[in-house]
């Protein structure tokens, strides 16, 4: 017989199996049964080892179950499987999986019609599977996971119950948990939730159970991307147990886009303060939404409890180079270094060799390679910001790695320019070799940043004009040309400009920021400017600097009180020096005169040469 091909496609994250050069699994299993090696169906998968270990090294010899012809049978249905008849090869081993009521027997059939796309067929194999040995759970699983291949999810109910029945009790809450991910593959999440309803009601009341229950119904509308409901199910899952670990797992994951489930985290970490693989991932999340200063604080947390943490140290030490703490991110790169020399490889690069430890998952020598580089990188830039240029170059030297060649060039030249010599940074950055279009964009942005912090706006301008006519239509490069129009004063082709990001890309945050905020500040079209930067703080909630934003067009609109409190949680999770001189500015005119002198001389302590602060003091003649 010809198998069908089956439509859809098997998924591919079903088993598949490569034609054997030599021997194939069936032809070694069915040797394996002849010799006698593995006399028992629980010892039948050792046979299909590419190499047989000799009689010696296996033990005493038990008799095979297998009498001369049902080894030809299995010999005869690998030859047809060689020679292209997959379907006559699948019915011979089929027909010798019942009779021998073998567990890897009938995973060969199955296989076989797997690999030929018969997806009826590999579920008629399982099934049998599952009917000849009803204890096994692997059966069970071959039936779940071609159901749901073959988009038929609604009939895994009973299989998914009855797997659970045989599971082990001390075991069963962990396969409940672990149910959302047979459904991975499914092409209409939206249906799952309500089939695991179905089939988990039987271990919804017991106490052993419920918890895993609400977890997993709670990641399988996290997956419909219903998340009002995943939270509701994840709190009420926290509710029974505040140390799971699960619950607060999908609240990092419906972070940022549902900002109330940050309270799910944090209770978490209460009820288990040394959980630092969810600290490090709530971090890395806090960190994704420019929480900078909440971030460092989780850090923080994290090292003290745990300092041998190395890649805790390195996230510490990048996100107080963003803080401008030169002398503090020193302090925790050099640890990360220190603890780098001592570990293993996996170690270095991710803190452990795990995932679920601290999000890092890889463990090769080159990610360790990486991850030093990066620290060297960082450690210039904080040298950089400490105005200790030998230093800086001296981390540099130490990259040696052809690929980082355009990073290394870029701190190379800002080093040079922080010295005055900004046309020698230019010229560093051109003669870069243009490996490809990814990099000479690069290289555009990189000597264009250059001439914006030398406050040579047009030449900028130029840089990136000429990009625009090689780069057509690149979001990017059309947001960087809209700030420098805003720098020169021409805005209506900054407007022109960001209208056409936002037409380009309609979930481009920042183009929609940056308009609302040029508005308010000019205080124009406020009630517009509102909306754009409240559509900004949607697309990226929590972000501080469009919370800044809204603070500022609250001022513009005479809400003070409401602009205070905005300003006050922007500034608490980003103590930027522009935040700080309009936090300070509203304070100023709400009459508290000695916080916002405060605020004011904590900014100036950072960058003093900020324009925006500078500007708002002389503006308001305030005397720090």
């Amino acid at each position: 017989m010809n198998f069908p091909i089956l439509e859809p496609p098997m998924s591919a994250s079903l088993p598949r199996f490569r034609r054997a050069p030599v021997a194939s699994a069936g032809l070694a299993l069915a040797l394996a049964l002849a010799a006698g090696t593995a006399p028992a169906a629980s010892r039948l998968a050792q046979a299909a080892a590419p190499a047989a270990a000799p009689a010696a090294a296996a033990g005493p010899v038990l008799n095979s179950p297998l009498d001369a012809p049902l080894f030809y049978q299995l010999l005869i249905g690998e030859i047809e499987l060689r020679n292209g008849a997959a379907g006559t090869a699948y019915e011979v081993i089929l027909d010798a999986a019942r009779k021998q009521r073998n567990e890897q027997l009938f995973k060969r059939a199955a296989d076989i019609a797997l690999q030929a796309r018969a997806g009826d067929q590999a579920l008629a194999a399982a099934r049998a599977w599952r009917a000849a040995l009803p204890a096994s759970i692997e059966a069970h699983r071959y039936v779940i996971q071609l159901l749901v291949a073959m988009n038929r999810p609604a009939d895994t109910v009973e299989p998914l119950q009855s797997l659970i029945r045989l599971t082990p009790a001390d075991d069963r809450a962990a396969l409940i948990r672990s149910l959302p991910r047979f459904f991975a593959t499914s092409t209409d999440r939206k249906t799952v939730p309500p089939l695991l309803e179905r089939a988990l009601e039987p271990w919804r009341a017991p106490a052993a159970t419920q918890g895993a229950v609400l977890q997993a119904l709670a990641g399988a509308w996290l997956a419909a991307d219903d998340n009002e409901r995943a939270l509701r199910l994840a709190r009420d899952a926290q509710a029974l147990d505040p140390a799971a670990e699960a619950p607060a797992m999908i609240a990092l994951q419906l972070l940022p886009r549902t900002p109330a489930a940050e309270a799910l985290i944090e209770a978490h970490l209460k009820a288990r303060p040394d959980n630092h693989a969810v600290r490090m991932w709530y971090a890395r999340s806090l960190s994704g939404a420019q929480r900078y200063t909440e971030a460092a604080a989780q850090l923080q947390q994290l090292v003290q409890a745990a300092p041998d943490r190395a890649a805790a140290w390195l996230t510490l030490g990048a996100l107080q180079v963003e803080l401008k703490q030169p002398q503090a991110a020193t302090a925790s790169l050099q640890t990360y270094l220190r603890l780098a020399d001592a570990a293993p490889p996996a170690a270095a690069a991710g803190g452990r060799d795990d995932e679920d430890d601290d999000g890092d998952a890889t463990t090769a020598p080159a990610a360790n390679d990486q991850a030093r580089i990066q620290a060297f990188l960082l450690l210039a830039q904080a040298a950089e910001q400490a105005g200790d240029f030998r230093a800086a170059e001296a981390w540099l030297a130490r990259v040696d790695n052809p690929q980082r060649a355009l990073e290394v060039q870029q701190r190379r030249a800002s080093l040079l320019a922080a010295q005055g010599q900004v046309d020698e940074a230019r010229a560093l950055i051109r003669q870069l070799p243009e490996k490809d279009a990814e990099t000479a964009r690069a290289k555009l942005f990189a000597e264009a940043q250059l001439l914006r912090d030398a406050k040579r706006w047009q030449e900028a301008s130029d840089v990136l004009g000429r990009g625009a006519q090689r780069f057509a239509n690149d979001v990017d490069l059309m947001y960087e040309q809209s700030m420098l129009a805003e720098k020169l004063g021409r805005f209506d082709e900054m407007e022109q400009l960001l209208r056409q990001v936002i037409a380009l890309k309609p979930d481009h945050h920042h183009a929609h920021n940056a308009l609302g905020y040029s508005l308010a500040d000019r205080n124009l079209r406020l009630p517009e400017a509102k909306a754009l930067i409240e559509r900004a703080l949607a697309l990226s909630p929590g972000d501080p600097f469009i919370t800044d934003s809204l603070g500022w067009v609250e001022y513009r609109l005479g809400n003070l009180a409401e602009s205070v409190r905005l300003l006050r949680q922007a500034y608490a999770a980003r103590p930027d020096t522009e935040i700080a001189a309009h936090l300070g500015e509203v304070l100023w005119v709400s009459g508290q005169t000695d916080e916002a002198r405060r605020i004011w001389r904590e900014a100036r302590g950072r960058d003093a040469a900020n324009d925006v602060l500078r500007e708002t003091l002389a503006r308001l003649r305030a005397d720090l």
